[in-house]
C-alpha cells in the first residue's frame, strides 16, 4: 500500500503537473507554458491578484492530483481556485478534497474567505465534487463559498487506491 503526500507545488513539479492536466485537455508543452505563466504572474485570470499558490498530491515520485488558486475581485470574492484535477484512477478517493482543504486554509491565511470557482455547468462531477463541500451556484459558470472556511474545517478520509 502506498502513502500519498501533500506538499506546496515547486517549480520542478510543474511538467508533472502539466502532464496530469494535459491527459484531461491540449498538450503538455502547452500546459507546461501556461501553468509556469500562471505562476509567474504572466497568465493573469480576470481580476486575479497576487499571490499565487499551487499544492499537488504525489505518489511514490507519480503527481497525482494538483489544485492552484490566487487572490482575485472576480465576483466581488476574496479569491479563486483556478485548477484542480486528480488522475483518474485516484479519482473518490479523497485526494481532490484533500487538495481543496489544503488550498482553503491558504486563502483562510491571506484573509480571503470568500472564494468563487469556475465550472462548466455539463460538469456534471465537478458540480457535485462541489456542491458536497458546501459551494452554492452563484451563475450558470460559477460556485461561490462565502466562507471557505467551512472546507478547512471538514475532515478527509483518503482512500489509496490498491
Amino acid at each position: 500500500m502506498s502513502t500519498i503526500e501533500y506538499w506546496q507545488a515547486k517549480p520542478s513539479d510543474i511538467p508533472a503537473m502539466a502532464r496530469l492536466r494535459a491527459q484531461r485537455a491540449s498538450r503538455e508543452e502547452y500546459w507546461t507554458d501556461r501553468i509556469t505563466r500562471y505562476f509567474e504572474g504572466e497568465h493573469n485570470p480576470q481580476m486575479a491578484l497576487p499571490p499565487r499558490i499551487g499544492f499537488v498530491a504525489v505518489d511514490g515520485e507519480t503527481v497525482i492530483g494538483l489544485i492552484t488558486g490566487h487572490l482575485s475581485r472576480r465576483y466581488s470574492c476574496d479569491g479563486e481556485v483556478q485548477w484542480i484535477h486528480t488522475a483518474t484512477e485516484y479519482r473518490r478517493k479523497g485526494v481532490a478534497s484533500e487538495l481543496l482543504r489544503l488550498l482553503a486554509k491558504w486563502f483562510i491565511v491571506q484573509n480571503a474567505l470568500k472564494i468563487c470557482v469556475d465550472v462548466d455547468p455539463s460538469n456534471t462531477a465537478g458540480l457535485r465534487f462541489y456542491s458536497k463541500h458546501s459551494a452554492q451556484v452563484l451563475n450558470p459558470h460559477w460556485m461561490i463559498w462565502n466562507d471557505i472556511r467551512v472546507v478547512a474545517e471538514e475532515s478527509t478520509t483518503i482512500n489509496i487506491p490498491s
